[in-house]
């Protein structure tokens, strides 16, 4: 049995758009991150402080991190799929005008 695409599959020319949304998302979340680990290092005892609803902050800042991923994950697609109506909409227009 073959199974194709449900969609035709053509050129992407967002590439470039999604590999740099991409990479200055991730260096953001990196940095948020590298927060979490500096803050370990050097001052392990205030991950003890209680901060939010009885939670010490190493909790908190965990579920920040995991709650920060997915809103950047919603955000990345969000941007990405405006950028192919944009490309899709301007390739269709260009074809209009050349026929």
């Amino acid at each position: 049995m073959l199974h194709e695409p449900a969609a035709p599959v053509a050129e992407d020319v967002t590439i470039g758009y999604k590999t740099r949304l991409g990479v200055w998302m991730f260096i953001a979340y990196l940095l948020f991150y590298a927060g979490f680990v500096g803050l370990n290092l050097a001052s392990p005892a205030s991950m003890e402080a209680i901060v939010l609803l009885g939670m010490n902050l190493a909790t908190v800042y965990g579920f920040a991190l995991i709650v920060v991923a997915l809103i950047l994950a919603l955000i990345y697609d969000w941007l990405c799929r405006g950028q192919e109506r944009l490309a899709s909409d301007a390739s269709a227009a260009g074809e209009g005008a050349s026929d």
